[in-house]
């Protein structure tokens, strides 16, 4: 039998229809985003996460395929948010600090349980390597004003030295190891990164030859 349907009414029905499903993709990944806050990767489940959506486990299947295929959702969604949320005006060091205390308050003991699952899981690498790489180029925007001054030798050493005083386990060593505050552990990396910048304004204002 022919559809009495408008075309104007098909289409309302099939926007409904795929904003539902969009609907519960965000569902489904943030839930997945929970859960992997708190476990690691290999104990995660597609019924936990199912459970967390709301969901039946074929609707994570129909939608992901698998865990892996989950995770790599998770990675096109994730890795670009934290980029936006660690956003910051070049140059302002206390608002990239705080920035980046937030991220790893919220999101660090996740991260070390995945780099020490990096070598068992395969699937997280595309994770891991990503979060790299945006660790990397938002480190040099942030700091463009001081690197921006050095000759590209002492430019790469530089970002190199602000990467490594920025880094995820300082924070898990003070913060987690040595058991201090968040307060304490972000003036620790203040005092890390203003000392690698004292020594970049050095060298700009020396002009020093690099080899």
């Amino acid at each position: 039998m022919k559809s009495t349907r408008s075309p104007r009414l098909r289409k309302y029905h099939q926007t409904g229809r795929a904003d539902a499903a969009q609907e519960t993709a965000r569902h489904i990944l943030n839930a997945f985003s929970d859960s992997m806050r708190r476990r690691w990767f290999d104990e995660v489940t597609l019924e936990e996460v199912a459970h967390r959506a709301g969901v039946h486990v074929r609707t994570v299947i129909r939608r992901f395929g698998s865990k892996d295929g989950l995770l790599e959702a998770f990675v096109d969604e994730f890795i670009p948010s934290i980029a936006i949320d660690r956003a910051t005006p070049p140059g302002d060091v206390q608002a990239a600090i705080d920035r980046l205390m937030d991220i790893y308050e919220t999101w660090g003991d996740s991260v070390i349980r995945n780099l020490a699952q990096e070598q068992r899981h395969a699937a997280l690498k595309r994770l891991l390597d990503l979060g790299h790489e945006r660790h990397r180029a938002i480190t040099a925007e942030t700091y463009a004003p001081w690197l921006d001054r050095l000759a590209p030798p002492d430019r790469a050493r530089t970002l190199d030295a602000l990467i490594a005083a920025t880094d995820v386990y300082v924070w898990k060593l003070a913060r987690r190891d040595m058991g201090r505050s968040r307060a304490d552990v972000a003036q620790i990396l203040q005092t890390l990164v203003g000392a690698v910048l004292a020594q970049a304004s050095s060298l700009a204002s020396k002009g020093r030859p690099s080899s």
